[in-house]
């Protein structure tokens, strides 16, 4: 009779730890696959017309992309609080990634930047990286690199456009058709960074008294410093050869770039 009873009680223990093991925080040793994915729109991919009427076609767009996180947070992360990301469940990239996010057709997928295949199974509701100068590669010093033609009236501009400012984005929840991040036992799933590339050169489809337009450098300023229709300038000739005025606008709509899907960020 004892026996029967130690050999429930044995049962009983193993039942309850295995049921235990389970159900811990961070997916409790349940792991799948994370993605993480650049994103730079049809916007991109497709080209459109800014809010002065230059028709925009990319050849290259190149974002240099470190410490890329993602995390579970509870309660959510508000980027309009402007605090840091707090969370006992995360993952990440190790490296540092330059991609190209004019890479592809017209329907081109966002492109791979990396994934985790070990990641704690749980919704992934906030992501954070940095927007980092490449140390080598056709963006070689620059943080962003821009190559494309501009076209207007019958006049065309080949331009390359270099940028050198590096920031930290901190971004709660994908906002778009489908929610992202969420990863369960031997699934894919995948985060975004969005790059919003209408807030520098404006958008003519959009009216010209929305913010998104007021705040917009448009691509007139840099036509007006073009020479034999072509366009190479970096950081410091934007500040030498823009107007003061619009040079300013570029600095301060820069910061604004990444998003995630339609959800803010919030940028140190």
């Amino acid at each position: 009779m004892r026996k029967g009873i130690f050999v429930f009680c044995i049962t009983l223990i193993c039942a309850v730890g295995l049921l235990f093991a389970g159900c811990g925080g961070g997916g409790g040793g349940v792991v799948g696959t994370l993605q993480f994915n650049a994103n730079g729109e049809d916007f991109v991919r497709q080209g459109f017309v800014s809010k002065d009427g230059w028709s925009i076609n990319f050849d290259h767009v190149y974002i240099t992309l470190a410490d890329i996180t993602a995390y579970q947070t509870d309660p959510p992360y508000d980027p309009h609080s402007g605090s840091d990301i707090a969370s006992s469940v995360k993952v990440s990239l190790a490296k540092t990634y330059t991609v190209d996010l004019a890479e592809g057709g017209e329907n081109a997928e966002p492109i791979l930047v990396g994934q985790v295949t070990d990641a704690d199974a749980g919704h992934y509701n906030a992501i954070s990286w940095k927007l980092v100068k490449a140390s080598s590669g056709p963006a070689s010093d620059n943080s962003l690199l821009i190559v494309g033609t501009a076209g207007k009236e019958g006049q065309s501009i080949d331009f390359v456009i270099k940028l050198d400012r590096e920031y930290r984005y901190s971004c709660g929840e994908f906002v778009g058709d489908h929610r992202k991040g969420i990863v369960g036992e031997g699934d894919t799933a995948d985060m975004e960074m969005t790059f919003h590339f209408d807030h520098i050169f404006g958008d003519a489809e959009t009216p010209m008294d929305d913010e998104l337009n007021v705040g917009a450098v448009g691509f007139n300023p840099f036509a007006d410093i073009a020479e034999n229709g072509e366009l190479d300038v970096d950081m410091a000739g934007c500040q030498s050869k823009l107007p003061a005025e619009d040079f300013q606008v570029l600095i301060d709509i820069l910061p604004t770039l990444g998003h995630v899907g339609e959800g803010h960020c919030h940028c140190h």
